[in-house]
């Protein structure tokens, strides 16, 4: 048997560092490990502030902050059209073979991938959230999938449940979609073995953005029960969002400000000191394709609570944590049940599982294979992918192949007007290890 093939893959996404968030990780924990395999990794994402232009991050991963600024949460304003030049220029800079595009909510994913396609490279999409079929914006953003998904390639979802909820959706078929789940760094979120926990306080901790979706208006209402009916009980909970204020008048109405702590938005690389003083990961989502942040928490030792919600079921086993439906009621029941649980947790041997379970070697090898069958789907001239367009609805369906056609005469236009031969290739090369900590200094 030869060599594998080796990939130069772009990924795009409106979120990446340095924001931080489950998408943001995952973007950069396989990028390095797909390095170490012998692939080319190049990301593509939208300036941050400052922070414009072409930047490198620890392995030598090229980063390209194109100068669109974000509109709203972080999204690119949707211009369908605007990135066309750049994104073209990218791909034949760095000779790209495979476009990896990640998350449904990124506006500059959709457009990236839709260039991708009119180009005729080969396009993946990992889907990292769950949505619904009845409310307007679900309604809006599953037409916007069905678009970006009618004509990719392959497609990745982070949990069997993704899996379905994308499906459904996007009218994919289903031997498109592979499930591949998120992994956790375990050599940066260790227990802390040194000094050993007591149980005479028991700390729950939070960890999460304050928003809707992360089920505050629950914590609301089960941190005053839990505090009530267990005294020794205290809370951390880190984050920041719309609904923190909910939870600090909730403090000041039960008078629990020395028992709930409030640390605000917490640093990636101080998540693990906070999780390393609790006992309890508490977890109130309402919707959730995989949850990272249980992982971080339970590679620490920390046995968790959470919602039955979305793919969270299929994250730990059931002897690692403790399932409770969206209620009130059940949540404060199953945090109670986690505390009689405890005396029998061994964080450094929860640890260890974790390190066997999830790994992002692994998530890499298997986002390999994805590559590889890509790159041996057949291409499709333009009749043939307009084609599948019109299947995505009698007005819609027309709507999206006029948005293609203007595309591709775009593309044409600007292939006149600046032929591929003219635009100067980049060299590969490869930083030296000790050059890693330099280069995240000047990235700052």
């Amino acid at each position: 048997m030869g060599d594998p093939q080796k990939h130069r893959i772009l990924m795009v996404s409106d979120f990446f560092y340095p924001n931080f968030g489950g998408v943001e990780n995952h973007i950069y924990y396989l990028s390095q490990c797909l390095l170490n395999l012998g692939h080319k990794v190049v990301v593509a994402t939208h300036a941050y502030g400052n922070r414009s232009g072409v930047r490198y991050m620890t392995g030598g991963l090229k980063v390209y902050y194109v100068p669109w600024r974000p509109f709203v949460m972080q999204n690119t304003l949707p211009t369908f059209y605007g990135l066309l030049p750049i994104i073209r220029t990218i791909l034949i800079r760095e000779r790209i073979t495979v476009v990896h595009g990640h998350q449904a909510f990124s506006t500059f994913c959709h457009e990236a991938l839709m260039h991708a396609r009119t180009m005729g490279y080969k396009v993946v999409f990992t889907d990292h959230s769950l949505y619904g079929f009845a409310d307007v914006g679900s309604i809006h953003m599953n037409k916007v999938l069905q678009f970006t998904l009618a004509d990719v390639t392959q497609a990745i979802c982070v949990s069997h449940t993704s899996k379905e909820n994308t499906v459904l959706r996007s009218g994919l078929p289903p031997e498109k979609v592979f499930v591949i789940p998120n992994a956790v760094d375990t050599s940066m979120f260790k227990p802390a073995v040194d000094c050993p926990r007591t149980l005479e306080e028991i700390v729950i901790v939070v960890i999460s953005r304050l928003v809707y979706r992360k089920g505050v208006d629950l914590l609301v209402e089960v941190i005053p029960e839990v505090c009530r009916l267990h005294p020794n009980v205290r809370f951390i909970i880190g984050g920041d969002g719309a609904k923190r204020v909910r939870l600090e008048e909730m403090r000041e109405k039960h008078s629990l400000q020395d028992r709930v702590d409030m640390l605000g938005a917490v640093p990636h690389a101080q998540v693990r000191s906070v999780l390393i003083c609790g006992h309890i990961f508490l977890n109130s989502s309402l919707t959730e394709a995989f949850c990272i942040a249980i992982l971080e928490a339970a590679s620490c030792g920390l046995l968790t609570v959470s919602t039955r919600v979305g793919g969270v079921p299929e994250v730990l086993p059931d002897d690692m944590i403790v399932l409770a439906e969206p209620d009130p009621s059940d949540m404060v029941y199953a945090i109670q049940k986690a505390i009689y649980m405890l005396p029998k947790i061994n964080p450094q041997a929860m640890h260890n599982r974790m390190k066997e379970l999830y790994d992002w070697h692994d998530v890499a090898k298997r986002t390999e294979i994805v590559y590889d069958r890509a790159l041996k789907c057949p291409n499709q001239n333009l009749p043939e992918r307009l084609s599948r367009y019109l299947f995505c609805g009698a007005w819609a369906g027309k709507l999206f192949c006029l948005v293609m056609v203007v595309g591709y005469l775009l593309w044409q236009l600007l292939e006149l007007w600046q032929p591929a031969d003219d635009i100067e290739e980049v060299l590969d090369f490869t930083l030296p290890h000790n050059c890693d900590e330099e280069i995240l200094e000047n990235t700052q």
